[in-house]
């Protein structure tokens, strides 16, 4: 295995996952790609994904076409497949799309939600809490992600969640790399605290103005990391 090769073994067993078997596959290797296991411009090789995931090529192949149509690895003819670099303007586009969606949707739940919902948020809050005790940013990271799907499940539209995903796929992965910043967790955790006191007290238009505040801390701490780590980026 070369350096810029990834490293099989990251990936987790296809047992933990539910579905067909290529979409196993698929759904083992995206977590790697999103949780930065895999770095960006890595090169994938079949043959090593085949032997740590006991499959054969032809769920590794229908996996990765999948991948390369959201944009998370880029395909190569008779070259290499690489796990696709940052963009700017992708995540720029991700992080507007995602805000629409999620002020849309907290709004909705401030006026809407029951008290079993209620009670469902104050657990993903205390998880969170202890994972920025712990300084476990991947955990945090996986309660985040839950959070945020929470208010979007819990405004009735069952495909809103997987509409939200898909546009900010690129957001979620930027996102691994400043977990780790200092402090940026117990901030994200306040600011998702602020949005669910707005949204016990049935405020729409305050849930909105949480949500917005915290959505609007990311694309101006990602900024500086384009410079600072030019590796993970496309290059123009």
């Amino acid at each position: 295995m070369t350096a810029n090769e990834i490293d099989a073994t990251l990936l987790r067993d296809i047992s933990t996952f539910e579905g067909s078997l290529a979409g196993r596959v698929y759904l083992s290797l995206k977590d790697a790609i999103l949780v930065l296991k895999f770095q960006p411009g890595s090169i994938l090789r079949k043959g090593a994904i085949c032997d740590r995931l006991g499959v054969s090529r032809s769920p590794v192949s229908e996996a990765i076409t999948r991948l390369s149509s959201e944009g998370l690895v880029d395909v190569v003819p008779q070259s290499a497949t690489r796990v696709s670099y940052f963009s700017m303007a992708e995540i720029r586009e991700g992080a507007f799309l995602r805000e629409a969606l999620e002020l849309a949707s907290v709004a909705k739940v401030a006026k809407d939600h029951t008290e079993e919902q209620l009670t469902q948020i104050n657990r993903n809050l205390h998880l969170q809490a202890l994972t920025v005790e712990d300084q476990d940013y991947a955990g945090f990271y996986q309660a985040d992600e839950e959070f945020h799907a929470m208010l979007m499940q819990f405004t009735g539209y069952p495909r809103l969640t997987a509409v939200a995903r898909m546009v900010s796929l690129q957001v979620s992965r930027v996102r691994m790399v400043l977990l780790p910043t200092p402090g940026r967790a117990a901030e994200t955790l306040e600011e998702h605290r602020a949005v669910v006191d707005a949204i016990r007290n049935h405020d729409p238009a305050g849930a909105q103005s949480a949500m917005h505040h915290h959505l609007g801390q990311l694309l101006p701490r990602i900024a500086p990391l384009e410079l600072d780590r030019p590796d993970l980026f496309r290059t123009s």
